[in-house]
């Protein structure tokens, strides 16, 4: 997958991207990451990439100009379309729906905006949706840009030495992971649950999407509820709760 990136700080974006898993697709080969700044495309000697806003008010805007000469680059230098996309707080809530959507494309140019943001014009003419990665505002784009590389870049098939690991995700089959424990068995702080140790697959299976379940239903409702639970799950669930409840009342 090739994803190129706009922005005024090319150097930030590479260096978020070039260590752990991210960094090893690039050099598998699984994933190009290319950085283009705006300010290669101007004419004056400033390399002027910003203006006052129209009808007043604080802060700059990045002009049109410089942000489509650099994005006809973009597309000009691949045959696969470029799918526009800008990092925005307005935009789109990334999810991992969203994640492995993108995925999905051959080519994605991401554009980090800075300032008070992006000329109306450009984003309506040449750019294909917004995303946002939270209710925030940061003071631009890269290091948005950077998370979503690191999500698209993960789940590119052979980045992780174990397919698994994407499978098992947090929302990856909609709830949240489950508890992980290493060694030591026994510590000051706790032990690693019997069942873990059993050696019983099945067991361990059910234990882990109990807990799954149960994590979900006390952090994240929102996700439980628009599951579709099957009858062993509910039950798993219903154990979870119960166990839940009474822990409750030990320790009142």
């Amino acid at each position: 997958m090739r994803i190129d990136v706009v922005t005024l700080f090319p150097g930030l974006v590479r260096e978020c991207v070039s260590v752990g898993v991210v960094g090893r697709a690039q050099k598998r080969g699984l994933l190009q990451i290319y950085t283009w700044n705006p300010r290669d495309y101007t004419h004056d000697p400033h390399r002027t990439v910003d203006a006052t806003s129209y009808g007043g008010g604080p802060g700059m805007v990045m002009m049109i100009e410089p942000l489509r000469a650099a994005l006809t680059a973009v597309r000009e230098a691949a045959p696969e379309p470029a799918h526009v996309v800008y990092l925005s707080p307005q935009g789109v809530r990334l999810t991992q729906d969203k994640v492995v959507a993108l995925t999905a494309l051959p080519r994605i140019t991401l554009l980090c905006g800075r300032y008070e943001g992006v000329d109306e014009r450009l984003l309506a003419r040449a750019v294909d949706e917004e995303v946002s990665i939270g209710d925030y505002v940061l003071s631009g784009g890269e290091l948005a840009a950077a998370v979503v590389i690191d999500a698209v870049g993960r789940l590119q098939e052979g980045a992780l030495n174990d397919a698994r690991s994407a499978r098992e995700d947090s929302f990856s089959d909609g709830l949240l992971d489950c508890p992980h424990y290493a060694k030591p068995v026994h510590d000051a702080w706790g032990s690693v649950p019997d069942v873990l140790l059993s050696g019983d697959h099945a067991a361990i299976a059910r234990w882990r999407r109990q807990q799954a379940l149960g994590r979900t239903w006390l952090r994240r409702p929102d996700l439980l509820a628009r599951q579709d639970l099957d009858a062993e799950s509910q039950a798993l669930l219903a154990v979870f709760r119960d166990a839940h409840a009474q822990a409750g009342k030990g320790e009142n």
